[in-house]
């Protein structure tokens, strides 16, 4: 049987690169097309070092429909992993149009590109976000959708619908919609990593960078929460955890899946004093930190029951807090200013 070929939008950026590395793990052929807008031309480049070989990149907006489509003429993908969008969430609160416009009308243009190509299976690269503040913990798939706080957030669940929507009119599609819950860490060789542009909105590389010295230290966004210590809860889930969750989704592709909603997460809280615990555990290093007040927009707890991806996709994340830590500092300290030589 021939290659099967994956064309991984965004495929540049923290998840995508690692899901990369799965993708050839398991024998994909696969091509990227990312603007470079939010990461590094290095990231493919170290990624073609773990795995022996360079990955066809294409330079391109997901909005641009002329590229993109030179890009389907060539590759002739099978399948499309989605991750090409903006993502910061006070980014977004401020910058609304811009985030609309990217996330909604780029993935508007590569799904027609996709369908004037004949290839209909996508996966969506969804978040927890559109949760909202949740009805039920731990939250199952079938947890109502809540109201999302920020413009990112709201493009994940119109997305969502739009998605389900063009595979219920058609059921030639297969859509797979992946709800990641909070991704940290990096591969073991700490060649590749998670690589935020200016001030990290995320906790990990926060905490990363306070320990090597780029930044005095952590600030806490509020420890009045109702949770063990009062610090809000995540569920965070190892990168390459994650990113084989998508080689998991493909499966359920080729069995011609129709639909499928999964939560990929661990099923275990930690809150962001846990975190910083284990992080300084793990490594050795101590993270400094001071309290501030909430963040609006902030939950108290937000984490998964897994047990569907479990079930239906044979997925589970094989990785715990400390390895996470682990790996996030190997690339913090392997890597001190990220790509930057």
């Amino acid at each position: 049987m021939a290659k099967k070929t994956v064309l991984v939008s965004g495929g540049a950026g923290y998840i995508g690169s690692h899901t990369i590395i799965e993708l050839d793990k398991a024998g994909y052929s696969v091509v990227v097309v990312d603007n470079l807008y939010n990461s590094n031309p290095k990231a493919l480049e170290r990624v073609g070092e773990i795995i022996g070989k360079q990955i066809p990149f294409y330079k391109a907006d997901i909005r641009d429909a002329e590229a993109l489509t030179k890009v389907f003429e060539a590759e002739k993908p099978d399948a499309v992993i989605h991750f090409a969008g903006l993502k910061a969430v006070g980014e977004s609160v401020s910058k609304p149009l811009e985030y609309y416009h990217n996330n909604m009308t780029g993935t508007f243009i590569l799904l027609d590109v996709m369908r004037n190509h004949g290839c209909k299976n996508i996966i969506f690269s969804s978040s927890a976000t559109v949760y909202g503040d949740p009805a039920i913990i731990p939250i199952t798939e079938a947890c109502p959708k809540g109201h999302c706080t920020n413009p990112y957030g709201q493009t994940k669940s119109m997305l969502e619908e739009v998605l389900m929507d063009v595979q219920k009119a058609d059921n030639e599609w297969n859509v797979v919609i992946l709800r990641y819950f909070n991704p940290i860490g990096a591969h073991q060789s700490g060649r590749i990593g998670e690589n935020p542009n200016g001030i990290p909105n995320n906790l990990m590389p926060y905490i990363t960078q306070v320990a090597i010295g780029r930044r005095p230290e952590l600030g806490v966004f509020g420890d009045d929460y109702d949770t063990h210590d009062g610090t809000g809860v995540r569920d965070y889930i190892h990168v390459c955890d994650l990113a084989a969750g998508h080689v998991s989704a493909l499966k359920a592709i080729q069995r011609n899946c129709g639909l499928g909603i999964y939560n990929l997460g661990t099923g275990h809280g930690y809150s962001v004093l846990d975190v910083v615990k284990a992080f300084e555990k793990a490594n050795g290093v101590p993270v400094k930190y001071s309290i501030k007040p909430r963040r609006p927009g902030d939950i108290a707890t937000c984490y998964c029951d897994p047990t569907k991806a479990k079930d239906e996709l044979g997925w589970e994340a094989q990785y715990g807090i400390e390895e996470m830590c682990r790996d996030s500092w190997n690339w913090q300290k392997n890597n001190p200013n990220g790509y930057d030589e």
